[in-house]
């Protein structure tokens, strides 16, 4: 080519192979970090799955459940304190090997991070244009770099699976409005309280048919534990759920709930409760509300990303494994903050706001990385919050869920129409 024509430039089209070279490159590289960051975090050596064991065991020995109590530095004294259902689910696991029980619990929680990463990214990936295999290739390992993630496995617990019913229910069930919509919600429910929220999530978004079908099936699992073991059910319902002292120390920093904040400032005193409901009625409404419209406005992972924030401020005791919520956050946030090549838009964003939400995303997702417990050690004795620094670093996934029940955007997608299609509708195409 002469100078008058030059050659033209080289554009990643015309490079499909190197272009896949680097993403694989990418894929790699986080893959091999994420184990570096599971090595630099407190190691839990699976402490809560072996208290649930240990339960098992105690109740297939003849001993009442709820009896069951293990010592613990920082709170005391541990017991089982979920709901009778769970432990029918967990109660044949007391025949098997630790070490098979860990295996089973720690590969079963790893599908589940990958099953549901692919059905967040999966979406995000088609409408965008790029390779399924790289979006989840680069968002799994970024999942599993979570510090709720981190201590859902190395603690043993069992929310991953509760994420798996519910997400389930919220991203397909529920929006093909299939017969089995609500019954994941109402299992999950069954196995751990804090899923109730999204039976008041479906009644705020008006699924009444839903709503219903998961309070019905969480009562039918409830009233199958009742059957099975009437005594330990009776105790669980009437007494042990009203038992706070039983699932923790409140003022602990693992605890990030809008309770655990104040616990914070009063410790050792209970804070006011006065103070905490009017809280919880403030923010868990407007939270709930705006999870609502996002539900009603077609941005159902929205709508559930609020709920489950909204859920982990409410509760008394939302432990850092509880708190996989902000996961689906970030997630609008980075979709919100792009623009798309293939013509959809967030309608009514403006480039400037895109770059806040793509810098909200990265403090986010980097907060949810450092956590609040796996890199401190907040020590075993009470403290109150007593700095500035130490209420952020106390309580950041409190704040920085706040922060998103205010400005987690509602992704309204547009797609400009050609032009001979625009001028005889006179409206653009949405989706």
């Amino acid at each position: 080519m002469s100078a008058d024509h030059p050659a033209p430039p080289t554009t990643a089209a015309d490079d499909p192979g190197g272009r896949t070279a680097r993403r694989l490159v990418v894929t790699v590289v986080l893959a091999a970090v994420v184990p570096v960051v599971y090595l630099l975090g407190t190691p839990h050596n699976f402490f809560d799955l072996k208290i649930y064991m240990k339960a098992m065991r105690f109740w297939a020995d003849g001993h009442p459940l709820y009896d069951y109590a293990q010592p613990d530095r920082v709170q005391g004294e541990l017991y089982f304190t979920y709901p009778p259902f769970s432990a029918l689910l967990l109660r044949p696991f007391a025949d098997l090997r630790l070490g098979v029980t860990v295996a089973i619990f720690t590969i079963l929680t790893s599908l589940a991070v990958v099953v549901t990463t692919w059905w967040l990214v999966k979406p995000i990936a088609d409408r965008r244009g790029i390779p399924r295999w790289f979006a989840a290739g680069v968002a799994i390992p970024l999942v599993f770099a979570a510090e709720s993630t981190r201590e859902t496995i190395t603690f043993g617990q069992i929310n991953m699976l509760l994420v798996v019913l519910i997400l389930a229910d919220l991203l397909f069930a529920v929006p093909r409005n299939s017969r089995w919509a609500g019954v994941g919600i109402g299992l999950a429910t069954a196995l751990k309280l804090f899923p109730g929220i999204f039976i008041i999530y479906l009644l705020a978004a008006r699924r009444w048919r839903e709503a219903v079908v998961a309070s019905a099936t969480a009562a039918v699992a409830t009233l199958l534990a009742a059957a099975v073991a009437p005594g330990d059910s009776w105790r669980f319902w009437t007494h042990e759920l009203w038992s706070t002292d039983r699932v923790g120390r409140t003022d602990y920093t693992g605890n990030q709930s809008l309770y655990g904040l104040l616990s914070r400032f009063t410790v050792p005193e209970k804070p006011d409760q006065l103070l905490w409901l009017s809280l919880v009625a403030v923010i868990g409404g407007y939270g709930l509300w705006r999870a609502s419209r996002a539900a009603r406005g077609g941005d159902g992972l929205a709508g559930l990303a609020l709920t489950g924030l909204v859920g982990s401020l409410v509760s008394p005791i939302s432990w850092t494994h509880h708190v996989y919520w902000f996961i689906p956050a970030v997630l609008v946030l980075a979709d919100a903050s792009v623009a798309s090549p293939s013509g959809w838009e967030p309608a009514g964003t403006s480039r400037r706001h895109r770059r806040t939400l793509l810098v909200l995303a990265v403090v986010v997702y980097g907060s949810v990385v450092y956590g609040v417990v796996s890199f401190h050690d907040w020590g075993s004795a009470p403290q109150p919050t007593d700095s500035p620094v130490e209420f952020v670093l106390r309580n950041m996934y409190v704040l920085l869920a706040v922060v998103l029940l205010l400005v987690l955007p509602t992704r309204h997608l547009v797609r400009t129409a050609p032009a001979s299609s625009s001028s005889r509708s006179g409206v653009p195409v949405t989706h």
